[in-house]
């Protein structure tokens, strides 16, 4: 069945087979000696596995803008708000260890003079625990959220601007220091995960290691419903939406659940995002972020999934050596490389691939 899944997809393959190779290759460089010239260092672990994350976050976003035709801008917040989730969980692994030393309370809740654990914080000391909340609050709000907005039949623009406001209503909320989520500092000083030290070199490989297994489950799950019958509704609704309704589909149903499943996978990164990179704080609520997803998935290329994959990647990775080495530059260098992939690039890098098949 999963060969069946993935045969006539070449971009899969590829994407699979370089997780698999990935997953097999990253611990053995990271384990060879400081010294030897074929030595991955831990930070570049943990670098290449934020990379995963988001990655899986533009996967997210693809099936809903590159199959049901819905360009939503706030999907940074549910990618956030599976990080918080997260974050509130390591937070609670610290217990006595952090700076004021109380047993229960988080350092910034002890510095704000917060007498006891707000109710929404209880329970997460458990990972099962928050491993449900991971799906199901992304997953909640997305639902409630598009029951009104597709129920009232709002799209296009209208639905996009909407989506940004949410994100941005998200972020101003989770500024306010009586949240109890840390105001603009968010969560972070995390210890460990599970038991194990976040800093560790085998606790990196092993969240690398996550990463990858998430997207490549990620990428088959949606893999299987642009394949199946659900799938060819959503190309239906994204093309020709009043003629769907007319043939007598659900429209606002087939929307609402995938809506749903999307946000569901970007908390899941937003989940494994947090520990690789030690902090989660509002600024990843910004309307800013959102928009940034969809240029990789423009850049990847819409509705291959994989080509959401390969832009996620492409872009991030030129971001960190811009803003290293010409930190000036970046916003300049992201412009160019959308105009140049819309100009000469409309199908994004995907077409590349597709052209080359097509030419064979």
């Amino acid at each position: 069945m999963l060969w069946n899944l993935i045969k006539q997809d070449r971009g899969g393959q590829v994407l699979l087979a370089l997780l698999v190779l990935a997953i097999i290759l990253v611990p053995l460089l990271n384990g060879l000696p400081t010294d030897h010239p074929l030595h991955l260092p831990t930070y570049m672990v943990a670098v290449m596995g934020k990379y995963l994350t988001l990655a899986l976050l533009a996967l997210s976003v693809d099936l809903v803008w590159g199959y049901l035709g819905i360009l939503t801008l706030g999907h940074g917040a549910f990618f956030a708000l599976g990080g918080y989730v997260m974050g509130m969980y390591l937070m609670r692994q610290i217990g006595d260890r952090g700076v004021y030393g109380h047993p229960e309370l988080p350092d910034f809740m002890v510095f704000l003079n917060w007498d006891s654990l707000p109710w929404y914080w209880t329970g997460l000391d458990q990972f099962w625990f928050a491993a449900i909340l991971i799906l199901l609050v992304p997953g909640l709000l997305a639902y409630i959220f598009g029951a009104l907005a597709f129920r009232s039949r709002v799209s296009g623009v209208y639905l996009s601007i909407i989506t940004q406001a949410l994100t941005f209503a998200l972020m101003l909320a989770f500024f306010r220091n009586e949240m109890g989520f840390g105001g603009n500092n968010g969560l972070t000083d995390f210890k460990d995960i599970l038991g194990f030290n976040l800093q560790s070199r085998q606790t990196r490989v092993g969240l690398f290691i996550a990463s990858a297994v998430a997207l490549a489950l990620g990428y088959l799950l949606c893999r299987y419903i642009t394949q199946s019958r659900l799938g060819k509704v959503c190309v239906a609704v994204r093309d020709a939406e009043s003629r769907s309704r007319f043939l007598g589909y659900r429209v606002e149903n087939v929307k609402l659940w995938v809506f749903t499943l999307s946000a569901m996978i970007a908390g899941v990164a937003g989940a494994l995002y947090v520990p690789q990179v030690g902090i989660i704080n509002p600024n990843e609520f910004s309307p800013l972020n959102s928009i940034e997803i969809v240029v990789w998935v423009a850049v990847g290329g819409r509705a291959t999934l994989y080509g959401a994959v390969a832009g996620a990647i492409f872009i991030n990775y030129a971001k960190t050596w811009f803003t290293t080495e010409l930190p000036d530059v970046w916003l300049f260098a992201l412009g160019a490389i959308f105009i140049l992939v819309t100009v000469f690039l409309p199908k994004g890098l995907a077409g590349l691939l597709r052209r080359r098949e097509g030419s064979a």
